[in-house]
C-alpha cells in the first residue's frame, strides 16, 4: 500500500484528480490539514490541522459498474471501525456516517474522465477523530469527533490503518457484485427506514416529504410520497 502523506493540502481529493494518471492504483493520499476541504454538493469540509482522517483513494479497477457503489461501502468500513471505540454509529442514506444523530464522517467520489470515458475514481473521505467543542460549534449542521463521543483521545495513524485495511479486504468483491454484497451491512447501520424524511436535491430546491420503505439492491432509496405512489431516489439530501 502506496501511502502520499501531506502535512497541508488544498484538498486530497483535488490532488488525487490532478495526479490521476501518475499516480499508481490503490494509492492513498493523506493530509494533516485541508485548506480547501470539501464535501457532497460542493459544502466545505473543515478541515483543521488536527488528529482528524483526511483521506483519498486513488481507484482503477477494469470493472466499472459498481464504482458509485464505493461511497456506501466505504461508509459501512468506517461504521464497523468507530464500533470498535464503544460508540453506536448509523449510516444516513446515501453515505454519511452518525454518532448520535450528529455527523461524524463525511464521503465524496469523484469521477475520472478521459473523451467521454471512465477512467476510475478518487474516493475520499474525512472523518472526525480529534477536535475541541468550539471548532465543532462552528460547523453548520449537526456534528461531532470521536474524541468528544469517547472522552479519549484518538490514535490517528492506527485508525488510519484501520480503515485502509478494512476497505481492501472486500473492495474486489464489491467491484465484482456492487451493492448487494454488502447490502446487509449497510442496513444495519440504516435507522430511518419506515419514517417521515424529506429529500432536497443539490441546487437547494424544495425538501419533498415521503415514508422511507426500503434500500434497492442497487443502493438507491425506495420512498413512498403522500399519494402512496412508491418512487426510487437515486441521489439527494436526506433529512430526517
Amino acid at each position: 500500500m502506496n501511502i502520499l502523506k501531506f502535512d497541508c493540502i488544498d484538498s486530497t481529493n483535488t490532488y488525487g484528480v490532478t495526479h490521476f494518471d501518475e499516480l499508481h492504483d490503490k494509492t492513498a493520499i493523506s493530509a494533516s490539514q485541508q485548506t480547501k476541504g470539501k464535501g457532497r454538493f460542493n459544502r466545505v469540509w473543515i478541515s483543521t490541522k488536527s488528529e482528524n482522517v483526511y483521506l483519498s483513494l486513488i481507484l482503477k479497477p477494469e470493472k466499472k459498474d459498481y464504482l458509485p457503489n464505493l461511497t456506501q461501502y466505504l461508509s459501512v468500513v468506517t461504521a464497523k471501525i468507530l464500533e470498535t471505540y464503544g460508540v453506536t454509529p448509523e449510516i444516513k442514506w446515501p453515505n454519511d456516517v452518525l454518532v448520535n444523530r450528529k455527523k461524524i464522517c463525511g464521503i465524496l467520489s469523484e469521477g475520472v474522465l478521459e473523451k467521454n470515458k471512465l477512467k476510475g475514481v478518487v474516493l475520499g473521505i474525512g472523518i472526525n477523530l480529534n477536535m475541541d467543542k468550539s471548532t465543532i460549534d462552528r460547523i453548520d449542521r449537526p456534528a461531532t469527533s470521536l474524541n468528544l463521543e469517547t472522552n479519549a483521545g484518538i490514535d490517528k495513524d492506527l485508525f488510519l490503518h484501520k480503515l485502509i485495511e478494512e476497505f481492501f479486504k472486500d473492495y474486489e468483491n464489491v467491484i465484482t457484485h456492487g451493492f448487494e454484497y454488502f447490502k446487509q451491512d449497510y442496513l444495519k447501520y440504516v435507522k430511518f427506514l419506515n419514517k417521515e424524511i424529506f429529500i432536497q436535491q443539490r441546487d437547494g430546491s424544495e425538501k419533498i416529504q415521503y415514508t422511507a420503505k426500503n434500500i434497492d439492491d442497487n443502493g438507491n432509496l425506495i420512498v413512498v410520497d403522500k399519494t402512496n405512489k412508491e418512487k426510487i431516489i437515486f441521489s439527494g439530501d436526506l433529512i430526517y
